[in-house]
């Protein structure tokens, strides 16, 4: 008997129906053999909400509180998902991040999982449990409660799958498979029946949403092969997976874009050694992610830097 680990996303959770739908998925599943172990994302636009909520009581909430906030999204959905195979006649039970062994450094709202302790999982898959785990979050040795960023249960399913030697890990969504391009903005896109780590790394890196890609990242150190289907139907989905070089393959294989970007321009900056240092360092100790860094010419001994860095971050207050 293998396991299998499931996510399905927050769009596949929404409302009571939609849980409804995704617990007769993983009954089906355990039907068909597999011990079934599923991620959750936090129902619909719930950490949306949250996050909202939050700024209606202060403009700038502490990372620390922020992380207990929102992992309470996904502990609903779990729990709310236990609660309707339990009315299929099905064994289960829900476990948060803590319970579920994943500890995290303590980068709160950006967490990275350090290990995954699966001890507990597998005591209640050999109990006849489907295990429901609440994703997107982790516990430090401090005991302190974090968050993996969004997207961030991507992460924590293709690291259960790799701690538990699972035979895939499937990510169900509202998307089946994955596109040449983003079929919202362009009609013509195709969707592929299989996709390489590398190439799916390089499209979410450039900001396809389809994946985490951390998540992405991870399958590939670890081999782990992850499909990519919808929660709503049962059409075939896009397998990533090992293979050959892309460059080998193909040279183009789609298209990304990325609207969460914010651009930064800081003119009449010194033309002195070290003046990029002094910029990015202490952005760096912050925990900003700088992506494209262009640099204007000189004039007076003066030039223009601009750089980008996500939507989120620059609500943030810099201090160089």
């Amino acid at each position: 008997m293998s396991i299998v680990v499931q996510k399905y996303g927050g769009s596949s959770v929404a409302d009571p129906e939609k849980i409804r739908n995704v617990a007769r998925r993983v009954a089906k599943s355990q039907d068909s053999g597999d011990q079934v172990v599923v991620v959750i994302s936090a129902m619909g636009d719930t950490t949306d909400d949250l996050i909202a909520l939050a700024h209606k009581i202060t403009d700038q909430p502490d990372n620390r509180e922020m992380d207990m906030l929102l992992s309470t999204g996904e502990i609903v959905s779990a729990s709310l998902l236990t609660m309707a195979l339990h009315k299929m006649g099905r064994q289960a039970i829900s476990l948060s991040g803590r319970q579920a062994g994943i500890w995290t450094d303590n980068s709160h709202s950006k967490a990275k999982i350090l290990k995954v302790e699966s001890d507990r999982i597998i005591q209640e898959l050999n109990a006849g449990n489907i295990v429901i785990v609440a994703g997107f979050q982790g516990i430090t040795a401090e005991s302190d409660v974090t968050t993996l960023g969004r997207g961030g249960s991507d992460t924590t399913a293709v690291a259960l799958a790799i701690s538990l030697k699972a035979r895939v890990c499937e990510r169900f969504t509202d998307v089946d498979g994955i596109y040449t391009a983003d079929p919202r903005f362009c009609a013509q896109a195709v969707k592929l029946k299989e996709i390489m780590y590398d190439e799916m790394l390089e499209l979410t890196s450039s900001g396809s949403k389809a994946m985490h890609y951390r998540a992405v990242e991870l399958a590939g150190v670890y081999q782990m092969p992850v499909l990519v289907a919808s929660s709503f139907d049962d059409k075939p989905g896009t397998l990533i997976h090992g293979g050959k070089s892309m460059e080998v393959r193909n040279k183009v294989r789609g298209i990304a874009h990325d609207l969460d970007v914010a651009k930064v321009t800081l003119t009449c900056v010194p033309n002195n050694p070290g003046i990029a240092a002094l910029i990015f360092e202490p952005l760096a100790k912050a925990g900003v992610s700088v992506d494209t860094i262009v640099q204007n010419a000189f004039l007076q001994d003066t030039t223009d830097l601009t750089f980008t860095v996500t939507r989120n971050e620059i609500k943030k207050p810099w201090r160089f």
